[in-house]
């Protein structure tokens, strides 16, 4: 609750400058998450699932850390789930892996997903609004992804996706 959260500040505010004799300054206050965090969805296309004897299985999915950085630096979790059909049958427990090949880049581990999940689907992760692709990098020399806007059955292009072009633009050469 914005509303609440500014009034707590405002009054904590208030009572420490006046029992320091201080005086009050303006403050702004970013709230990133709470604005924008669930509106955001990123959507993935399986490439490959890898499943293991006696171990984990791995879906691999065409983004991964160059896109979404916090499950790296900063270990957050997401949720993954299956967006192009509504699974019906027996589901496995997965690793949803990136694209980069590095040992950090898992976008989701312990994820249950269906057990007959093919390359091409596509995995939807909820709730990546904030900060995704603000910390999103070419990492690898692969292009940022676009962001879609999506209201009302229509959607419209906002960001568009990063190009070969784009990331050769700042070669100067020799």
């Amino acid at each position: 609750n914005l509303t609440e959260l500014a009034d707590i500040i405002d009054d904590a505010l208030d009572a420490a400058c006046a029992r320091n004799h201080f005086p009050r300054p303006n403050i702004a206050l970013e709230p990133g998450r709470a604005i924008v965090a669930r509106a955001g969805v990123t959507l993935y296309r399986v490439l490959s699932i890898k499943h293991i004897d006696g171990g984990r299985t791995y879906v691999t999915v065409d983004g991964g850390m160059g896109d979404n950085a916090r499950v790296a630096l900063y270990g957050a979790n997401y949720e993954v789930v299956i967006a192009n059909r509504h699974p019906c049958g027996p589901q496995m427990t997965a690793t949803v892996a990136g694209r980069y090949c590095e040992a950090g880049d898992v976008l989701a581990t312990d994820i249950r997903l269906p057990a007959d999940l093919r390359p091409g689907e596509v995995l939807a992760v909820p709730c990546t609004g904030a900060y995704h692709h603000s910390l999103a990098s070419s990492y690898n020399s692969v292009g940022r992804p676009p962001i879609i806007a999506v209201r009302d059955g229509r959607a419209r292009q906002l960001i568009r996706r990063e190009t070969t072009d784009d990331l050769l633009a700042r070669d100067i050469g020799n």
